[in-house]
């Protein structure tokens, strides 16, 4: 599944200014999975990987759906654990793990995969930027 970000309406007087992007609905996810969706950004668009883990503290992260150890983007296919009580995915090529919350490769700490703060509006999952 692949989300197209929705496009900004201009702004107007009667009308707040967005605060991001909706990526795609909640029925979209697979739960304690990943799903590669495109935003855009003021470079243009990027694929990122959303994990849903309904249930858990925290439900909803993005992170960079690019590999940089195999220079693929195959992040979203990774399979979701916890190492140490930090909730990870592992890259499904050459299995290193990143932290969902912050990118941080465990195996290499000068590796840092971007993330975003992402959310449920409702039934929709938005992505801030």
């Amino acid at each position: 599944m692949t989300a197209t970000a929705m496009k900004h309406a201009p702004f107007t007087q009667s009308r707040k200014a967005p605060t991001g992007q909706k990526l795609c609905s909640r029925t979209d996810l697979v739960a304690f999975s990943g799903v590669a969706a495109w935003l855009e950004t003021s470079q243009g668009a990027k694929q990122i990987a959303l994990f849903y883990l309904p249930g858990h503290e925290r439900e909803l992260y993005a992170i960079d759906h690019h590999d940089p150890f195999s220079n693929a983007n195959v992040i979203a296919h990774g399979i979701v654990g916890d190492i140490k009580g930090a909730t990870v995915v592992a890259s499904p090529l050459y299995k290193q793990h990143f932290r969902l919350e912050d990118g941080q490769c465990l195996e290499d700490e000068s590796v840092k995969l971007p993330t975003w703060k992402v959310s449920f509006k409702g039934a929709d999952v938005w992505i801030e930027g």
